[in-house]
């Protein structure tokens, strides 16, 4: 698969979830993007405007769930790449892949932007009945219900308070030169939401859109991952409020957003592979139950990745044997043209896009046992090269 970058007119990035973790693949990938000669763009319209002007390809949609919502936010904002190598800390400045001399630096995130005690939830898990009954009298009892009933040991107010105040200078989707598309789950609903540049809410089939809200409510929302952390409260109308949590429940590939919205060529990367048996680390039933449990859960997400992919795939085969078929039989060209568009309408397809994905090799197990939420900057570093050497392998297709 070859892919004539000249022909392209709009290019996507999709960013999937997976926390700290996650977020420092991405930046890897995307340092392979630069080294390919991509521009991120991003920033308020102006600023985009001024730059209209440069022939590299450009990255001017950008989709975000979960970990990637908050990358793609920063980007989106105009932030130079750098700039999220420094808000992390990788290698403490020592990761060879960039000069950080003339680029702006962002304040460095820490656990207690992460991971804001949701406080107020916390102290209802002590019930006013436990105050005035003895535990052997029923108080035990009473603590366990009232306990369970805690929706979150953290929420993430604090991480929408650190792009607010440090990194987005424009926190509003219509204010950006960009697209941007962030990705979350509704709580009392089964469906997505997707918060955009749209003129008023909107609910679209399995799809709830969402016009109103700032970038930083909208990654905070896609971020709330359950039970980690309480669900994002955002405010639907005058006198509605909708909860939210992480984007990555319902679809961990949101691919589909950005050829809703004209993209031609998607890059999509994720970083939730399995671990594949290699004789140097050996069985995965050693190392107990977080590693196991961590197995199971890739791997169904690993499944709906494939079948996501494989059925992109399927579409365009399907497309490209009608197409065959009607010049095969003779069919007059306004007939092929009604079959293929009732064909792409059915399968909810767009020809002319090319889809590439970007994810960890079978060989890169580090990946799957480094914390999922660790802010160590030689952790990190490893990450971001295990990123960086996947999307090389990846873009030697463009």
């Amino acid at each position: 698969m070859n892919i004539n970058l000249s022909n392209k007119k709009k290019i996507a990035l999709v960013l999937s979830g997976g926390g700290i973790k996650a977020a420092a693949y991405h930046i890897g990938v995307c340092l392979a993007l630069k080294e390919k000669g991509f521009i991120f763009e991003g920033g308020s319209k102006e600023s985009v405007q001024l730059r209209a002007h440069k022939t590299s390809p450009k990255i001017q949609l950008y989709v975000g769930s979960s970990a990637g919502a908050f990358v793609s936010a920063v980007l989106a904002s105009g932030r130079p790449l750098e700039s999220l190598i420094t808000a992390f800390q990788v290698g403490f400045g020592n990761t060879p892949f960039y000069n950080l001399a003339n680029e702006e630096s962002i304040k460095p995130i820490g656990y207690r932007h992460i991971f804001n005690l949701n406080s107020r939830r916390i102290l209802s898990f002590l019930p006013e009945t436990l105050l005035k009954k003895s535990i052997l009298t029923g108080g035990l009892e009473v603590l366990l219900k009232e306990g369970f009933k805690l929706n979150g040991f953290f929420n993430t107010n604090g991480l929408e308070r650190y792009l607010r105040k440090y990194v987005l200078d424009e926190n509003d989707f219509s204010r950006l030169g960009v697209e941007l598309y962030i990705v979350a789950t509704q709580l009392n609903q089964s469906r997505k939401v997707v918060f955009g540049h749209y003129l008023e809410n909107e609910s679209k089939d399995d799809v709830l859109l969402l016009g109103s809200q700032k970038i930083s409510q909208a990654v905070a929302a896609s971020t709330a991952l359950p039970p980690v952390f309480a669900p994002y409260p955002v405010k639907y109308s005058q006198d509605k409020e909708i909860y939210l949590y992480d984007g990555e429940i319902r679809d961990t590939l949101s691919t589909h957003v950005a050829t809703d919205h004209g993209a031609d060529l998607v890059i999509a990367s994720y970083s939730m592979q399995p671990y594949q048996f290699t004789d140097e680390v050996g069985s995965l039933h050693k190392f107990g139950i977080p590693a196991i449990v961590n197995q199971a859960l890739y791997q169904v997400l690993e499944q709906k990745v494939s079948r996501h992919i494989q059925f992109q795939k399927q579409k365009q085969d399907v497309y490209t044997e009608l197409k065959t078929i009607c010049k095969e039989e003779g069919l007059s060209s306004d007939l092929t043209r009604k079959i293929l568009n009732a064909v792409c309408e059915k399968l909810d397809f767009v020809n002319g896009v090319d889809y590439l994905y970007v994810a960890p090799r079978a060989q890169n197990y580090e990946m799957f046992f480094a914390d999922h939420f660790s802010l160590n900057p030689q952790i990190l570093e490893k990450i971001l090269m295990i990123g960086f050497k996947s999307g090389l392998a990846s873009l030697r297709y463009l």
